[in-house]
């Protein structure tokens, strides 16, 4: 494979551009870019003793090359961040579920409010708004805390008279009287419409929003004591007495925020120091603005664990940034991050203007670099034990439990979900290491058992299950359920591969351990790990059991008749619905007619007939 592709690189321009290396089932591994992408390529072809193990493994299934040329490279990586963020591929330092990342958005609807959504909600699954002609979309983030986001939330709606419903408005008055935010004075309710609201009114509180998520404290408090100051002057006391508490609330938390700098400037900067600890990689951030910390970010970072630091820097601020709605004046850095002039570059080009770049040799940076440092390494060592108390802890504990003499590797978990008997549903998830494996999920359609039969459909399930050669084998299984079904998944197993598989059954209300070798339930306390463990299983599979039986009694609520019969699809379906408007009457309909659809021929027509025919008769 190696020698072919050779061949192909041959062909490839030296220019610069994007290389995206795939694997032999087409997925990309690796996204690149280069100045010149002929003899960047050729260095992954190179077979000697030296290369790191991540090269040779990479060479391992290495298959396909595919690139994209660029008029220059700083166009190569722009193109190479939005590639990576689409393909997130397996060799690239990623920045670790950052879809899951939240932000703040202020929406850009004609009245703006505030929204906490995440990377994977903003493609429209949730949190929809009308987008408004002129209006921006704000954001802020990421962030990796989510429950200090919700703090600032709760401040911005206490401080800030901004709306939270989500209802469409125009600028007209509502229909509806305005909600009890209002009447507590936490929002201006703009659904009373423009006339009791003014744009230029709402849009004040916007700017003033909008200028306390950017940290710009200082620029806030003089904007509110000059509105206050005004209020009061043209004798509108009760808004000047609003804008006092708000600013009151303003220094409060301006005060609570430590002064980042050893002199008196007053720059914004972020701050960015690479930690490692074991097989751990991170990255710590200091949001410095008015030279107090705004916020501090920690993000764990996957395939970076034999990369340079260099490129674990430069890519971090290729990811990170690439999606951040702005970038202060000044970064400093750990590292020296890899073709760094180029970064300045591309940095210039995002933020619209200089931005500064630098390691920080010594003084009153140095030391907040270090700062930062030490915080991220004792944030991985923090998350090391936790891992260690949560998982391996629990399992060790388990294995002792089976009579095993190491922890178990591979657990599975199973359950059945079913409404009344209707649409029965198996689900298996698979633990490895003590986190979810969910490219080893699987769903069971239920066939063969009795509506209502938990242990028939749970026997079927298991023996389905174990008639699966090519599936590893599990160390451990854990049912959902008492000593019921404990013992008909041990009946249905006998005689099976996974025979000799130890069971266990974890019940609800309050949450019991039924073992196999004992009479009584183990009771373990609530905070007790392993039993937490176990209720991650259990919860973990009545998820997925509850989501496949979800699906599945809507295909039914949702299927037509008209599907079973050979030879209609959808477009067919369509216009036979089209044709008679509904299933009525399509029944009373006659050959001829239905040979008078579009696209119905007379053998297919008489199908047609015959089968809602039968159906009459069977009904």
């Amino acid at each position: 494979m190696l020698e072919q592709l050779k061949d192909k690189i041959k062909q490839i321009p030296a220019m610069p551009g994007v290389y995206l290396l795939k694997d032999k089932y087409g997925r990309v591994i690796y996204v690149g870019k280069a100045n010149s992408l002929c003899h960047r390529l050729r260095s992954y072809l190179t077979v000697n003793e030296t290369i790191s193990p991540r090269l040779r493994s990479l060479q391992a299934r290495l298959s396909d090359i595919d690139y994209m040329v660029t008029d220059t490279e700083v166009e190569a990586l722009i193109l190479e961040c939005n590639l990576i963020k689409e393909y997130r591929p397996r060799f690239n330092v990623n920045l670790k579920d950052d879809k899951d990342y939240p932000y703040l958005i202020l929406t850009p609807e004609l009245y703006p409010r505030l929204e906490l959504l995440r990377l994977s909600q903003l493609s429209g699954k949730r949190g929809r708004y009308q987008v408004f002609p002129g209006r921006e979309e704000k954001r802020f983030g990421p962030f990796t805390d989510v429950r200090a986001v919700r703090e600032t939330m709760r401040f911005v709606g206490a401080s800030f008279p901004l709306r939270r419903c989500r209802q469409a408005l125009d600028g007209s008055p509502s229909p509806h009287r305005p909600c009890l935010n209002y009447q507590m004075a936490r929002c201006l309710a703009p659904c009373r419409g423009r006339d009791n609201v003014t744009m230029e009114r709402y849009n004040r509180i916007v700017s003033q929003v909008n200028l306390f998520l950017q940290g710009k404290y200082q620029e806030l408090e003089g904007n509110l004591k000059i509105q206050m100051d005004q209020a009061a002057q043209d004798c509108r006391f009760e808004e000047a007495a609003s804008l006092r508490d708000r600013l009151q609330a303003l220094q409060r938390v301006a005060g609570q925020q430590q002064k980042m700098t050893l002199n008196n400037d007053d720059a914004e900067r972020d701050i960015l120091a690479l930690g490692r600890y074991e097989n751990r990689t991170a990255i710590h951030m200091f949001k410095i603005r008015g030279g107090k910390l705004l916020s501090q970010e920690h993000f764990t970072l996957s395939g970076a664990e034999e990369v340079e630091d260099e490129e674990v820097i430069a890519s971090f601020i290729k990811s990170y940034y690439n999606q951040a709605e702005s970038l202060p004046p000044q970064i400093l850095t750990s590292n020296q991050p890899a073709e760094i002039e180029l970064l300045k570059e591309w940095l210039k080009g995002k933020a619209g203007r200089k931005v500064e770049l630098r390691i920080p040799r010594r003084g009153s940076l140095k030391k907040l670099v270090d700062l930062a440092r030490r915080n991220c390494c004792l944030r991985l060592k923090d998350d090391t034990e936790q891992e260690s108390r949560t998982i391996e802890q629990p399992l060790e504990e388990l294995g002792r439990l089976i009579g095993n003499d190491s922890p178990p590797e591979m657990i599975e978990g199973f359950d059945i979900s079913h409404l009344r008997g209707e649409n029965p549903v198996g689900a298996m998830v698979v633990f490895r290491s003590g986190k979810p494996y969910k490219e080893g999920y699987r769903r069971f359609n239920v066939r063969t058992a009795e509506p209502g039969d938990d242990y028939g459909a749970l026997q079927e399930v298991l023996k389905r299950r174990a008639g699966q050669e090519n599936w590893p084998l599990p160390d451990f299984i854990l049912i959902d359920g008492g000593r019921g079904q404990l013992s008909a998944a041990r009946k249905a197993l006998s005689g099976t591969k996974l025979e000799k598989v130890p069971l266990a059954a974890l019940a609800k209300d309050p949450d019991r351990l039924f073992f196999e070798h004992t009479l009584l339930p183990l009771r373990l306390p609530a905070n007790n790990p392993l039993l937490k463990f176990m209720q991650r299983i259990r919860d973990e599979v009545h998820r997925f059991a509850i989501s496949g039986h979800r699906s599945k009694r809507l295909r039914s609520i949702t299927h037509s008749r008209l599907e079973d019969i050979p030879g209609v699809g959808p477009s067919r379906r369509k216009a036979l619905l089209n044709y008679f408007s509904n299933m009525d009457r399509m029944q009373k309909a006659s050959l001829d007619q239905l040979a008078e659809v579009p696209g119905i021929s007379r053998n297919l027509a008489e199908k047609i007939y015959q089968s809602l025919h039968l159906d009459n008769e069977v009904k």
